[in-house]
């Protein structure tokens, strides 16, 4: 069964890749593109839309940045304050047993 998840996946990897493949070999028309006070580049289409979208993904990715930065100081801010939590609440009797360390993000 693994198998052929393995080829399937193998196969849609294969078949996205061809589809691109072809888009490039039918879109190798140069393109104009106008910018401002009347400067101007001229490129293979699919250069142009290859650039576009690694714009837009690297716009996505800077303006997801503080959102990832933020999450990622409450998680350590969660986790120190559990670790105190457990320091104060462990008992300082030597006969107790002790508890095992909490687990958390």
């Amino acid at each position: 069964m693994n198998q052929i998840v393995w080829l399937f996946k193998w196969l849609l990897k294969a078949a996205i890749f061809f589809t691109l493949f072809a888009f490039a070999l039918n879109n190798q028309g140069d393109v104009t593109v106008r910018f401002f006070f009347g400067t101007q580049w001229t490129a293979p289409v699919v250069l142009v839309v290859l650039i576009t979208f690694s714009a837009g993904l690297l716009v996505g990715v800077l303006g997801m940045v503080p959102r990832w930065w933020r999450q990622r100081r409450a998680a350590l801010a969660s986790r120190v304050a559990n670790q105190t939590k457990t320091n104060t609440a462990t008992p300082t009797n030597a006969d107790s047993p002790t508890r095992p360390e909490a687990h958390g993000l």
